[in-house]
């Protein structure tokens, strides 16, 4: 129906800070990713082109773009299940690399393509400052029970 709003997604909801603090002294932590809006059906994240994220010839390094991709898509994928009995773990990761970058911020887009009992799949589409597309990811995940 068109103007409707879509349904959320999430199990339980996801806040900025407490999603922030869970990745705060891990790989998202150090490359500076940084998450910064949750819709009903969509989780996003900045990340700026630095150093940290550059490689020896001084553009965009496609790890780092792979780990901003699998960091949106793994936390989304985390508040879409049961916390208490169940986790999520990435299965395969792919990254179409699209357009290079030496500066600046991306910000990545995670919204789910599938959400089943025992698997899903995030599309995370990664934009510049400009709204050009950088690159663009698929993670498939699988769910399990929590040990």
């Amino acid at each position: 129906m068109a103007g409707t709003a879509p349904e959320s997604v999430w199990s339980s909801h996801p806040t900025i800070d407490d999603i922030n603090a869970m990745g705060a002294r891990s790989m998202p932590g150090y490359l500076g990713i940084n998450f910064v809006e949750v819709g009903p059906d969509f989780i996003r994240a900045e990340m700026p082109v630095s150093a940290r994220t550059k490689q020896p010839f001084g553009i965009l390094h496609g790890g780092a773009s792979a780990a901003l991709a699998e960091t949106v898509a793994s936390v989304a994928g985390w508040y879409c299940v049961d916390q208490s009995s169940k986790v999520v773990v990435g299965v395969e990761l792919n990254v179409n690399h699209i357009r290079s970058k030496t500066d600046g911020m991306l910000t990545a887009t995670g919204r789910p393509l599938h959400l089943g009992r025992t698997t899903q799949v995030w599309e995370v589409r990664i934009h510049d400052e400009d709204d050009r597309l950088v690159a663009v990811s698929r993670l498939t995940a699988a769910v399990i029970d929590r040990r």
